[in-house]
């Protein structure tokens, strides 16, 4: 194990807490100190976790901390990224990378003049499950995958969330920007770069109501189309339709579906670390369950109920593992996969289903990103308590 690296997390809202948990399995950070634009927020967070607490300002300028964690709302993310990169530090970031490809890149270059690493979450293809899917395609196990769908559609956040109008603000909000990283992320690490896309959009309703919280009751204003359906052709060929929306009570559709020439594979939840992978290789045969609670990153480790609907005592929750993979890339000078190319290429997407839905014409992804490298489980071993 090499140098414990002083993280500085910025954002003290709904997520903090995960994170926090992540020093329970990761050796080579630890967060110190927290800061948040609510004064209270940071000294509520720094008393529950036993931490200082500090202004943004004060926080960025701390010569203690190398990392900063920024954990702000998506509207926020790119001026956090770029104080902490201007002030020396390397960042870690709440997907998406930023609102705007423009932003985006500026984030990239600054980072590489500065000589530091900028990184984003999701992390979760890092988990056991993605990392199933992508060990089993690249034996070819289903052939040559030509077509596949992904979905993820629910009611929308304000039924758990306190403060959910910026999910649905006009900038920043919609259900791409907010969970398309996760399936864009694990979609780009099983296939490669994407090509092009078209996609159509609608609104559900013209109001919410937000139903936790001081403010339960009160209706807001959804200033954003809430439903995207996509289809994305990626440079393998590969033909993806994803649905992603804020506007479905229920349904029964897997998250990731894949189709080769040899067979069909269903991918688990890109939002989680573990779930069985799903192979069938015959027209009307049983469903070969490839299983991942017996890897390292995808074994259940949530023992009580939390708030987050993603941390059950029936999921693996590893978030945290793309920081400590960061951070070992940093100490051992290697390109880390939760990387800002990569974060970049997948905001090229988003940017790409939202303006081909606005001006109902196909739109070129302009970047390439390398695909990801698979997590091996001696790096997995390295940075495991």
């Amino acid at each position: 194990m090499g140098k414990v690296f002083n993280v500085g997390l910025i954002g003290c809202g709904h997520i903090a807490e995960t994170y926090f948990r992540a020093h329970k399995y990761f050796n080579n950070f630890k967060i110190i100190k927290c800061a948040d634009i609510n004064k209270f927020a940071a000294e509520k967070c720094a008393k529950t976790y036993k931490i200082s607490s500090a202004t943004v300002n004060e926080l960025l300028k701390d010569k203690e901390i190398q990392v900063i964690l920024n954990l702000t709302i998506p509207n926020a993310h790119y001026l956090i990224a770029k104080k902490s990169l201007l002030n020396g530090k390397h960042v870690y970031s709440e997907k998406p990378l930023a609102v705007t490809f423009k932003d985006g890149k500026e984030l990239i270059r600054i980072a590489k003049r500065k000589k530091l690493f900028i990184g984003n979450a999701p992390d979760t293809f890092l988990g056991g499950g993605n990392q199933k899917a992508r060990e089993l395609l690249d034996k070819r196990v289903i052939g040559k995958v030509k077509f596949g769908t992904g979905i993820f559609a629910y009611p929308g956040i304000q039924s758990y969330h306190p403060n959910p109008e910026p999910w649905f603000a006009k900038k920043g909000g919609g259900p791409v920007i907010d969970m398309g990283p996760y399936y864009l992320t694990a979609l780009v690490n099983l296939l490669g770069p994407a090509k092009e896309v078209t996609s159509i959009s609608s609104k559900g309703v013209n109001k919410r109501t937000i139903g936790i919280g001081p403010k339960r009751g009160k209706k807001f204003k959804v200033e954003c189309p809430t439903t995207y359906f996509s289809t994305i052709k990626f440079h393998n060929n590969t033909i993806i339709r994803l649905t992603l929306s804020f506007d479905v009570i229920s349904h029964l559709r897997n998250h990731i579906e894949l189709y080769g020439d040899k067979g069909s594979m269903i991918v688990p939840d890109p939002n989680m670390f573990g779930g069985s992978v799903l192979i069938s290789k015959k027209l009307g045969s049983t469903w070969k369950d490839h299983q991942t609670n017996k890897m390292s990153l995808g074994k259940i480790n949530i023992r009580t109920q939390s708030s987050r609907a993603n941390e059950s005592p029936t999921n693996a929750n590893y978030r945290g593992v793309g920081l400590s993979e960061m951070i070992y890339s940093i100490q051992n000078k290697k390109t880390h996969r939760c990387n800002g190319n990569l974060s970049l290429h997948v905001l090229n997407i988003i940017e790409a289903i939202h303006l081909s839905a606005r001006n109902n014409k196909k739109q070129r992804i302009s970047i390439k990103c390398e695909k990801p490298k698979p997590f091996s489980n001696k790096e997995i071993n390295s940075i495991l308590k």
